[in-house]
């Protein structure tokens, strides 16, 4: 699940009306006015862009609005020059006309006309706290058309009927008249009246044309070179982690050659006495820092710690091989197929979720677990929701229940019958449903079983942490934005975007070392004390529900996972680890099959066609 970090700038006029019918929202607007710095505000906007299928940053749509803004201003002072027909050259006009309708009233005038005033005006308008003078190029020193001259005429105190010729041009005038020779010698001692203003006649719609056209033409130029440095910054960053990794592999190799001379000394000690001893794990230990190590007396040679742990991860000959050998470990969690078993005995799955809005998530996590191989799939989800995921498939349970007044008491009878729970698919972020489920969390830790919590189950996580914090059978499975909202209202502070694993160890450990997946280009999977990286190839397609299907496998293979290691099957393991990465494997199979058939029209419901071929391809071959 490879993410579009190097999203262009360019703005579609979909894309547009969709951000100003956001922005334009009652509550945004509110919450606009009543804040000096609003990068929360937008954050929220590019959070309901995205969920509309938009991937926006919240600094790129607040840029947006910015520049509509300052379109819309200029349109509005052509409309009071021009007899309310200049706002034809701004595409939104009517839009933000509308908008900004509830607002105090600007005069657009004096936006020009005025200095100190202009930049008050516009101030009104940016809200999120820049100059004034970027909102409005006419506040500043240098304007973009040449300002209106005005020209003095000095008459004479009594009429003369001489005739006048004016010639006005861009910063002067001259008065010529004929004989003005002798006119000025028969009134010698007249003082002029006080000169009567005039105001040249330029084409301002024209020259206004030609400054947004100018303006746009800048501010693509600068989105450009933007996504160009941007590009850079990544090929720079790639360049460093293939030579962080050749290194690393390097010492390895230096460090296996110096075992292997020792022979039969290293050959005696037991396994656990090679197994390093670790000092604690800390985020300088994750980014390949210096750090100081503890090793037994008896394990000399031995590879320490940090060092084994970041070979391991990286890949000890090579990704791919560490990838095979996770997936070894997978294999052995799969239960085989008897015919002594009997229904509900390989896996009952629940899913907290399903609204009005929002009745195809939970279907596809639903659906999922079943494919993978569970043998009963249980949804619940609003009453007005249930008809609607009932109609997508006859092999789910559907319960109708969660927007019941005993919602709690419901779901809560029917936790001892089920392997395991995921939260979060389709569930929405009213109040009630978000108290409901906090308490389903609540009942399920008590009764031991793994909780996998996802889509809007992390805004829950991220408004109280402590609802799944410190539970080793609990699993996170945000994206990059669910994960920079979550990671900083642990930290209260920016995430490093440019050091991931630094950033996912440090969260699962703030989170009490609860499993953590953050779903990118590569999926890192984590426990707090060291980083799986999965990389099967996936493609470019980015369709809604994948998600969904990572989280609804993941459900069935934690129980999976959790039982062969209560069974003995996985030891100095987490089973956690091995169930996140089993599923993330296989939705990136699915994903890459689905697209091989149906390219660029790729959707979930292909995808959870793929899933038998691909489980068996991964883990039964």
């Amino acid at each position: 699940m490879q993410a579009n970090t190097t999203r262009g700038f360019l703005w579609s006029d979909v894309e547009t009306r969709t951000l100003l019918n956001i922005w334009g929202e009652q509550d945004i607007q509110a919450a606009l006015d009543g804040n000096f710095r609003n990068s929360f505000v937008y954050r929220d906007v590019s959070r309901r862009l995205g969920a509309m299928g938009f991937e926006r940053t919240p600094e790129q749509c607040r840029v947006r609005i910015k520049s509509l803004k300052r379109q819309y201003l200029l349109a509005k002072e052509g409309n009071l020059r021009n007899n309310g027909q200049y706002h034809k050259i701004c595409k939104f006009y009517d839009t933000m006309e509308r908008i900004l309708s509830n607002r105090p009233a600007l005069d657009p005038q004096e936006l020009i006309d005025g200095g100190a005033g202009g930049e008050e005006a516009v101030d009104g308008l940016e809200e999120d706290g820049e100059d004034a003078q970027d909102a409005y190029p006419g506040s500043t020193d240098e304007c973009p058309y040449p300002a209106e001259t005005e020209v003095k005429l000095e008459y004479p105190t009594v009429p003369i009927p001489i005739p006048v010729k004016v010639t006005v041009g861009n910063n002067s005038a001259s008065v010529r008249a004929p004989n003005s020779s002798q006119s000025a010698g028969a009134l010698p001692g007249r003082t002029p009246k006080r000169p009567r203003k005039r105001r040249a006649n330029f084409p301002m719609e024209k020259l206004m044309e030609q400054f947004l056209e100018q303006s746009a033409q800048a501010e693509e130029s600068f989105y450009r070179a933007e996504e160009q440095r941007l590009q850079a910054e990544d090929r720079r960053r790639d360049a460093e982690h293939a030579r962080e990794l050749h290194m690393l592999q390097m010492l390895g190799q230096m460090f296996s050659s110096i075992s292997h001379a020792r022979g039969g000394a290293a050959a005696k000690l037991a396994p656990s006495a090679c197994a390093p001893v670790f000092s604690s794990a800390s985020p300088s230990c994750a980014r390949g820092q210096s750090s100081h190590l503890r090793q037994h007396p008896s394990q000399k040679g031995c590879l320490p710690q940090h060092m084994f742990e970041r070979y391991y991860n990286l890949g000890s000959t090579s990704q791919r091989g560490m990838d095979d050998d996770i997936a070894s470990l997978v294999r052995s969690i799969v239960p085989p197929l008897t015919s002594k078993k009997h229904k509900g005995q390989d896996g009952r799955i629940g899913i907290i979720g399903g609204c009005q809005d929002y009745t195809g998530a939970p279907y596809f996590a639903a659906i999922s677990a079943l494919k993978v191989g569970a043998d009963l799939s249980h949804v619940f989800c609003t009453k007005d929701a249930a008809t609607v995921i009932k109609s997508y498939s006859p092999e789910l349970i559907v319960h109708p229940v969660l927007d019941s007044p005993n919602a709690v008491e419901e779901i809560e009878k029917w936790l001892p019958r089920l392997h395991s729970l995921v939260v979060g698919p389709g569930l929405g972020r009213e109040e009630s449903l978000l108290k409901t489920a906090k308490e389903v969390i609540e009942k399920s830790k008590v009764r031991d079983i793994p909780v996998i919590v996802d889509a809007d189950g992390l805004w829950l996580v991220t408004q109280q942490p402590s609802v799944i914090q410190g539970y080793q059978k609990g699993i996170l499975t945000p994206n990059f934005m669910e994960f920079t909202r979550l990671y900083e209202a642990l930290h209260h502070e920016p995430m490093d975007s440019g050091d991931r694993q630094r950033s996912v160890m440090q969260l699962s450990a703030a989170m009490g070392n609860i499993t953590l997946v953050l779903k990118g280009e590569q999926d890192l999977i984590t426990d707090g004390s060291r980083v799986i990286s999965c990389s099967t190839e996936g493609s470019g397609r980015r369709c809604g529900g994948q998600g969904d299907l990572l989280s609804g496998s993941m459900g069935l293979l934690a129980h999976w996972a959790h039982a062969a290691s209560a069974a003995g099957k996985l030891k100095s393991v987490n089973p956690s680890l091995v169930a996140a990465f089993g599923a993330c494997s296989l939705t990136r199979q699915c994903n890459s099959q689905a697209f091989q058939r149906h390219g660029r029209s790729t959707t979930t419901s292909d995808m959870i066609h793929e899933i038998g071929s691909a489980f068996k391809k991964l883990f039964e071959s």
